[in-house]
């Protein structure tokens, strides 16, 4: 009897009976060995090709430019230029507060563009804040690629030039929605802003990533990072942060724990029957009745 195709070695075998287990056993080891080789060499093309894509993975750029004047945007809007440090031409579109003495700053996500988000706008607008909707690089027609350092340049750039035309920092209040809530807290941390509204965010791009992608060592492979749970101890101004509860992309247990992490005052809503994307006109009256309580007046 030959149990598992190996042969028996029951008492009196024969020489020959040795000789074709040893070499059965040979063979499968070889077998073995050349199969776990080439399941390494497969596994390290694919971390290869997970780390040298990773950012086609994270942005998803609209590269074309649709003109404010075609877009059908706010009737508020116009083109609001700037330029980062970098030396990149930047567009946004920026409605003027008229009642309201804050003026929103507004990072998309990672999918979005000037032309698909301006509707995110109109709430606030509509309620006399002012509100500029802010492009990052390779977006909307821009010029260069994006990246963690780039959008944080983009940011900064911004948040400069709206203080040049007169706006102070302390009448700021920072909106970040998904991949945009990481450069929201970043502006938080090195802007004395008034507020900062944080709809859809994550811990971090890595541990974001484990969840997607968990046979790779994504904390120690990931080149942009936006490490917002790093971040919240920093922040000392108020904070909103809001999930909607069914969330897809975004597990909504990151914003419960970014909740948690940061300081007083703070304000946590999670949108029943809500997604990652379809969250903005439930978040809207939330985030209004928010500054109104929350924000500093002058």
């Amino acid at each position: 009897m030959e149990p598992f195709g190996v042969p028996f070695l029951f008492e009196g075998a024969t020489c020959v009976d040795l000789v074709r287990t040893a070499i059965y056993l040979e063979a499968t080891v070889k077998v073995l060995k050349i199969s776990l080789a080439i399941a390494v060499g497969l596994y390290l093309v694919a971390l290869i090709v997970f780390f040298v894509s990773q950012r086609s993975l994270l942005y998803f750029p609209s590269h074309s430019s649709i003109p404010l004047s075609e877009a059908n945007a706010n009737s508020a809007f116009r083109n609001f230029s700037a330029q980062s440090h970098d030396g990149i031409a930047l567009n946004a579109w920026y409605a003027p507060a008229t009642t309201r003495q804050f003026t929103i700053v507004f990072f998309h996500g990672n999918a979005d563009s000037l032309f698909t988000a301006e509707h995110v706008g109109d709430p606030y607008i509509a309620a006399g804040y002012g509100f500029l909707l802010a492009e990052y690089r390779g977006y909307s027609g821009l010029r260069g690629s994006p990246t963690e350092a780039g959008l944080y340049s983009d940011g900064r750039a911004y948040i400069r030039q709206l203080i040049a035309q007169g706006v102070p920092s302390q009448n700021i209040i920072l909106f970040g929605h998904s991949l945009g809530t990481g450069v929201a807290t970043q502006m938080a941390k090195e802007f004395h802003v008034a507020g900062v509204m944080l709809l859809a965010p994550y811990l971090s791009i890595p541990k974001l990533a484990q969840r997607d992608f968990p046979f790779f060592p994504s904390e120690y492979l990931a080149l942009d990072r936006f490490e917002n749970y790093k971040k919240m101890k920093n922040i000392h101004v108020p904070v909103l942060i809001v999930n909607g509860s069914e969330d897809q992309v975004v597990p909504p247990s990151h914003g419960n724990k970014l909740y948690e992490m940061a300081n007083e005052p703070r304000e946590f809503h999670s949108i029943p029957n809500r997604g990652h994307n379809d969250a903005f006109d439930d978040f809207a009256p939330l985030a209004i009745g928010w500054m109104s309580r929350e924000c500093p007046k002058n």
